[in-house]
């Protein structure tokens, strides 16, 4: 299609601003919000667009439009803002937090007015920044990077309302030695999308306001514990503070904090009992992905405040990851970025089919590529490589396993305070090279980083069987499934707990923990192999002749003596009645 004769054209550096929180400070005092606002534009905003040679286009409430004759300009102008801004606030005057997009685009001229998908582009990249940031598109990148004193911090590709295609965005962050004041580090992972949540102040329902406390002790916890996970951006306390008697809906709130996620909860009295309510709510779509209630009683409200925010916390994290899975999977492949790839990965990961597994392995190398700096990267490719050797997707050899401890130490070297990487190391420690015992005191580590972390509470598990540490095994299940009761990855969870039944000598319990397993995860050989040399103890043969050609059917390899050359158990008779078992069934040599 082809631009109209007297359609005017031309390149623009095109900027919007606006105030975050603006509504809600309206709403609480539209004088003195205004006064304020209007002071700003006045004395700060205004004189800086004249002084970097820029043009007002227009102006709606709390946001401007304003065009500028290159990229550097508009770029100096918004750090010119944002660094008098910071002024303001140290002269201890009246806080407003603005927020800036940039973005460099062919526009048509309309009069005074400008359009055209870089103007919309401008737009909503703005509505991406945090509170008193500055992002711009790839395209100012390239004209600024080397011509302006800050860091351009990728954030990878996003998706915008209304555009096709994905843009990448930046945000600009003061250099060291750059001139003006400097600004705190902002925590930044070096994946751009990981999901970010704000846990509003649980409100008192109907109960005494000196009950108050009750709620905000819940939500300083959940944060608290939320802020340990280096799978999500959690925003701090002070910052959700100011809404603890939120009327606005979760979607707006979300679009001042700039979450994609927000946990809001209430607590209710009830006699001698209180009941939590909590909802887990997806702001983009602005539908509750998880909700839950808890009741308890008021004699120990300490003891079951802590419960309860390690339940949430616990249940939280998989729910977040399931819902940015989904996500991922909807957005076109050439516009994933690490993290992206990362979720791709895992929504194939425990299907076990082979062609699938070996595609979640791609894009767990894909997201590496992306940014070599992913430490939960590294980590999940070592966990694949335990994975691919332990369900037979894979030979065990010495190639095989010395990619996986190679992962392993990266993901370490990386980030050895994630409480996932260390736990991962762990499991290697002890699958691959045999020391559970070792790999016990390395578990230990990851649980002080993250108490409440059921990943690290069941995989431990499995080094307490291997150890011949049955019962310890069975107590550090039970904290999983408290923490995490419908997690992912029960099926494995429910495995470890036949192992340790089986090391323990009781087959029944052995079985039915296994069956469980079967029914969760039918694929899952380590169930299967387990059930079948459990059932072969307990003298049902034919169930488990029946169970080990199914087994085959999965991993039609299988030998009995690869087996028993790798698995982990550290006492000789738990081996060898593993194997014989095993033997028994006719599963082949």
């Amino acid at each position: 299609m082809t631009d109209a004769p007297n359609i005017q054209r031309r390149l623009a550096a095109l900027a919007f601003a606006d105030v975050v929180g603006y509504s809600r400070m309206i709403e609480r005092d539209d004088v003195d919000t205004m006064l304020r606002w209007r002071a700003l534009r006045n004395d700060l905003i205004g004189p800086k667009i004249e002084e970097h040679r820029g043009r007002l286009i227009r102006m709606a409430g709390d946001g401007l439009f304003v065009e500028f004759g290159s990229a550097v300009d508009a770029v100096k102008w918004a750090q010119d803002v944002q660094r008098g801004i910071n002024q303001l606030y140290e002269a201890g005057e009246g806080r407003l937090l603005v927020r800036i997009g940039i973005n460099v685009e062919d526009v048509i001229v309309d009069g005074d007015d400008l359009h055209g998908d870089g103007v919309n582009i401008a737009a909503r990249i703005q509505q991406l920044a945090d509170p008193g940031q500055i992002v711009v598109t790839s395209a100012v990148y390239d004209y600024v990077w080397n011509k302006v004193g800050v860091h351009l911090v990728d954030l990878g590709e996003r998706s915008l309302k209304n555009i096709s295609r994905p843009i990448r965005i930046f945000r600009l962050d003061p250099k060291e030695d750059a001139p003006g004041p400097k600004r705190s580090a902002v925590p930044h992972l070096a994946w751009s999308n990981r999901p970010s949540i704000a846990v509003l102040p649980f409100q008192n329902m109907g109960g005494p306001r000196d009950e108050d406390y009750f709620g905000e002790g819940i939500t300083e916890d959940i944060i608290g514990a939320l802020s340990r996970s280096r799978s999500m951006y959690v925003i701090a306390r002070n910052s959700t503070l100011a809404y603890r008697e939120h009327t606005a809906d979760a979607r707006e709130i979300a679009g001042e904090l700039g979450v994609r996620y927000i946990l809001q909860g209430t607590v209710r009295r009830q006699g001698e009992r209180l009941r939590i309510s909590v909802d887990l709510i997806d702001a983009t779509q602005n539908r509750t992905i998880w909700a839950e209630k808890y009741d308890g009683p008021t004699t120990d409200l300490f003891d079951f405040q802590d419960r309860i925010a390690a339940s949430i916390v616990a249940t939280a994290e998989p729910r977040l990851v399931e819902a940015e899975s989904i996500r991922a999977r909807q957005k076109p492949t050439e516009s994933l970025d690490a993290y992206d790839c990362l979720l791709r990965a895992l929504s194939m990961f425990y299907t076990f089919d082979k062609q699938e597994f070996t595609e979640a392995g791609a894009f767990l190398d894909r997201a590496i590529a992306r940014d070599p700096a992913y430490a939960q990267a590294h980590a999940y490719k070592a966990w694949w490589y335990v994975l691919s050797v332990a369900e037979g997707l894979l030979p065990h050899d010495i190639a095989v396993t010395s990619l996986a401890e190679a992962s392993a130490r990266r993901a370490m070297a990386l980030d050895d305070h994630d409480a996932f990487v260390v736990a991962v190391a762990a499991h290697v420690e002890s699958i691959v090279r045999k020391q559970p015992e070792a790999a016990l005191e390395m578990f230990d580590r990851a649980l002080l980083l993250n108490e409440n972390s059921a990943f690290a509470w069941g995989l431990s598990s499995a080094s307490c069987a291997y150890a011949g540490q049955a019962e310890k095994a069975l107590e550090r299940l039970r904290s999983a499934w408290r923490l995490s009761p419908f997690d992912p990855l029960n099926f494995m969870f429910l495995t470890i707990a036949g192992i340790a039944e089986f090391v323990a000598g009781r087959y029944d319990p052995a079985i039915a923990w296994l069956n469980k397993a079967r029914r969760a995860n039918p694929r899952f050989v380590a169930a299967l192999r387990t059930l079948v040399t459990s059932l072969s103890h307990a003298g049902r043969t034919e169930e488990a002749r029946a169970t080990a050609i199914q087994l085959l059917a999965i991993e039609p390899h299988f030998s009995v003596r690869v087996l028993q050359s790798w698995y982990p158990f550290q006492r000789p008779d738990d081996l060898d009645r593993y194997v014989r078992g095993l033997r028994e069934a006719g599963l082949p040599e």
